[in-house]
């Protein structure tokens, strides 16, 4: 399994999941016969079509085609990766993740660090509330214009300047100080351990997960640094995170658009005014670890930056961490701000839907990298436009080879005067050939199994003529079968998901909700499998009745070898030569 966790172990954790409870606390699931039901949360519908099945373990839409077990849900709706998925069940559920197999060793368990954090916010916010100081705090952020709601909303809080807060508080023993110290908000200062947040109103910085994993605070008084980041720790790499991230995604189910402005109170007064879809790097300049993040999150960025030098010079290093993943499938614009002003106060003098229209506006990539290179040489001589040709094309060549790279390299020839670059020439793809309605009968047997697990019990007494089949996907329907005689009470959940980093998981997911098997009546179920079962049998036994006899005979599928007399193969290399053909 993806990041070498035992499938046992997966099996466990989707038979303690109820995959209802899970979905239900995401959206809002009604009752409707055995199953439950609620509009798509992947797409926009008025008529629910997404069901919740509690028998199964699965979920599956039939508006858009969505579906899966609870770990595919959670990297689908909460936008996580495989192994982030398991640890937040796991954690649901009470379950250690295996950290440590045959293949590579134990991680440490950062979940301490986590739990201190979360501790940490709370103690911020009470004192927002309760501490005499705390009073400044509030003035200055009302005098930003901040409603109560909506600094509750991103847990912003407050750190007293006595710098005592958290050692009082969480470090009573020495494990605790140790602990608060490698977390960096406590340091050493001549011998004397202190706060390190004094006198800011404090930031929670939160993962993709929710969870706090370092600070922001922005001093309230005079001195340096105004804004003081939590230093790098082991669950904190700022150079990885995106402040807002995790509530942009919670008020946005789909992010089409994601605003990168430069500061913690840019994302707050903007979704103040209704506009959430907006993040904030953390005192660095944009990272490739940012862009990738982004990537799996929205299709279009728009960063943000002002329209002074400064601005500029922090876009164009902005530009030059995209240009390595941009590739034309993911939209990548600059918005420059009107000189003095920020995000802050141009949504104040212009409103939200005047701030969106400047969004829509913003200045594509593209655009921006050949503004900027004209503008450093005398665009008119041979001599400048030879000097622009040298600047752009180690910057073109950085971008990946596709159509992207090669349309900016025709602009670059274009505006220097060169001949355009000869291409290849670009082979039609084939027109595919439209599936029937009824897949194969092989098909039609591993679509039954998966969303009937028990029908492996139908087999025990049944012909096994269909094992020596050269159909492809027979192999498959074998292990299938071995897997549920392994476990036999596994759910389609559990043995579909027993498939993930294998070739053929997304194949067999669409068949596990292949539209044909809601043609099926429950008591029709068992004679359909066996029923093409028994057809893939009677077409093996014509097929070897046509044969001479000298040919040697398919041996049963499963059992190691492909053919009598030829060399042993192991099973996986009889189930890897389906790769080269449709399952169909």
């Amino acid at each position: 399994m993806a990041g070498r966790i035992p499938p046992e172990f997966i099996d466990e954790l989707l038979t303690r999941t109820d995959i209802v409870d899970l979905v239900g606390t995401r959206i809002q699931l009604r009752k409707a016969g055995k199953d439950y039901q609620a509009r798509c949360p992947f797409h926009d519908e008025k008529t629910p079509s997404f069901t919740v099945s509690p028998d199964k373990q699965f979920y599956h839409c039939f508006g858009c085609g969505a579906h899966g077990t609870a770990i595919g849900f959670l990297m689908e709706y909460d936008r996580l990766d495989f192994r982030e998925a398991v640890d937040e069940l796991a954690q649901r559920v009470g379950l250690t993740v295996p950290g440590a197999t045959e293949t590579g060793p134990a991680g440490p368990d950062h979940g301490p660090l986590y739990a201190l954090h979360e501790q940490a916010a709370e103690l911020y916010r009470e004192q927002l509330r309760i501490h005499p100081d705390g009073r400044r705090a509030v003035d200055y952020l009302k005098g930003r214009g901040l409603t109560g709601e909506v600094a509750a909303h991103y847990g912003l809080g407050f750190a007293p300047a006595d710098g005592r807060l958290l050692l009082s508080r969480l470090g009573a023993s020495p494990s605790e100080r140790e602990r608060l110290l490698s977390c960096g908000l406590i340091y050493d200062e001549e011998g004397r351990r202190r706060d390190r947040f004094r006198d800011r109103i404090m930031f929670p910085i939160r993962d993709r997960r929710g969870r706090v994993i370092g600070f922001g605070g922005r001093l309230l008084g005079e001195g340096k640094p105004k804004y003081l980041n939590s230093p790098e720790t082991p669950i904190f790499h700022k150079g990885r995170e995106l402040y807002g991230l995790f509530e942009a995604q919670k008020a946005n189910r789909k992010l089409d658009v994601v605003l990168v402005v430069e500061g913690y109170m840019d994302v707050i007064a903007l979704a103040q005014f209704g506009v959430t879809n907006v993040v904030a790097t953390l005192g660095t300049a944009t990272t490739s670890e940012h862009l990738q993040l982004l990537s799996r999150t929205t299709p279009e960025i728009v960063f943000c930056f002002d329209g002074d030098r400064a601005g500029r010079a922090a876009a164009w290093k902005a530009l030059e961490s995209a240009l390595p993943s941009a590739t034309g499938r993911q939209s990548i614009r600059f918005l420059f701000l009107p000189d003095g002003e920020d995000p802050d106060t141009l949504m104040r003098a212009e409103g939200a839907d005047a701030f969106r229209g400047r969004m829509t506006q913003a200045q594509p990539l593209s655009e921006f990298l050949f503004e900027q290179l004209c503008n450093q040489v005398d665009m008119s001589s041979i001599d400048g436009r030879a000097r622009f040709s040298i600047l752009a094309q180690p910057l073109i060549q950085a971008v990946p080879p596709g159509i992207y790279h090669d349309m900016l390299a025709d602009r670059m020839a274009a505006l220097a005067g060169l001949p355009m670059s000869p291409r290849r020439p670009v082979r039609r793809a084939r027109t595919p050939t439209a599936h029937p309605t009824r897949p194969s009968l092989v098909a039609q047997a591993i679509a039954l199994l998966l969303d009937h697990p028990e029908l492996a019990a139908e087999v025990v007494d049944a012909p096994d003529d269909w094992r020596r089949s050269p159909s492809p996907g027979v192999a498959i329907l074998a292990q299938l079968l071995e897997t549920i005689a392994a476990h036999p009470t596994i759910s389609k959940g559990g043995l579909v998901e027993r498939w993930r980093d294998r070739e053929h998981f997304v194949y067999l997911q669409r068949l596990s909700v292949a539209p044909f098997l809601q043609g099926i009546p429950p008591d029709g179920v068992a004679a359909e499998f066996i029923g093409a079962l028994t057809r893939i049998g009677e077409d093996v036994l014509k097929e070897e009745r046509r044969r001479p006899l000298t040919e040697p005979r398919t041996v049963v599928a499963g059992q190691g070898v492909a053919r009598e007399g030829d060399r042993a193969q192991p099973e996986e290399e009889v189930g890897a030569r389906t790769g080269g053909h449709r399952l169909e």
